[in-house]
């Protein structure tokens, strides 16, 4: 685990791909996919639901781990249409109560608004905590709070002595917005360019590692 500061506010950076948010207590995770095997067993592709319980477990480690006042999912919970794997997850989140947990809606977030109504969990379509703003999808041009988004699954490659190659997610803080890598396991990754003045979190399977600026 790795801290960085923004704006005065400390985020812890965990190897499980989410954020601590130690002045508010917040878990803040990033695309998680449930329900993205179910898709693919729809199209003829047998993929196991045994993925998305390692990332229900995953998440159930972190607020073990952290007590969390609160968590904040920055879109793409949830990969498609209702299957049996969002009955799992609702069944889960009930039985976190009385910990309240926050959907900024995502392009995937595309259930029935009644699959929605548990009792703990609010829907809604961005986020203001100053100095922060939420969102799912990055915002082009930011002038106000500081943007923190998903959506993009940020990677970078990494090059070795003997050229050997390997793609890694990231965390990455610019000037004025940051991108979290997605928590799934279900999830690909998309090489971003990185500036020289850019914060940079190479994350491996046990660590987190600085690699910008």
């Amino acid at each position: 685990m790795v801290e960085h500061k923004i704006l005065d506010q400390t985020f812890v950076l965990c190897p499980e791909r989410a954020i601590y948010w130690k002045e508010k207590g917040f878990l803040i995770i990033a695309d998680v996919h449930l329900g993205k095997a179910g898709h693919f067993r729809k199209s003829g592709i047998p993929v196991s639901d045994l993925i998305h319980s390692k990332d229900i477990l995953a998440l159930d480690k972190l607020i073990n781990r952290y007590n969390p006042t609160q968590v904040l999912f920055l879109g793409d919970l949830f990969h498609s249409d209702h299957n049996q794997g969002w009955e799992i997850f609702r069944r889960w989140v009930k039985s976190k109560s009385p910990l309240k947990f926050v959907l900024v809606r995502g392009n995937h977030d595309v259930l029935n608004e009644s699959d929605y109504h548990i009792s703990n969990l609010l829907v809604v379509d961005f986020l203001d905590i100053s100095p922060f703003h939420f969102t799912h999808h990055p915002l082009e041009s930011n002038e106000g709070d500081y943007n923190l988004a998903g959506h993009i699954h940020p990677a970078v490659r990494l090059f070795g002595k003997a050229r050997q190659s390997v793609r890694v997610p990231v965390f990455y803080f610019g000037t004025n917005q940051g991108l979290l890598p997605a928590f799934g396991e279900f999830t690909g990754t998309a090489k971003i360019k990185i500036k020289k003045t850019d914060d940079v979190f190479a994350v491996t399977q046990s660590e987190v590692i600085k690699i910008g600026q």
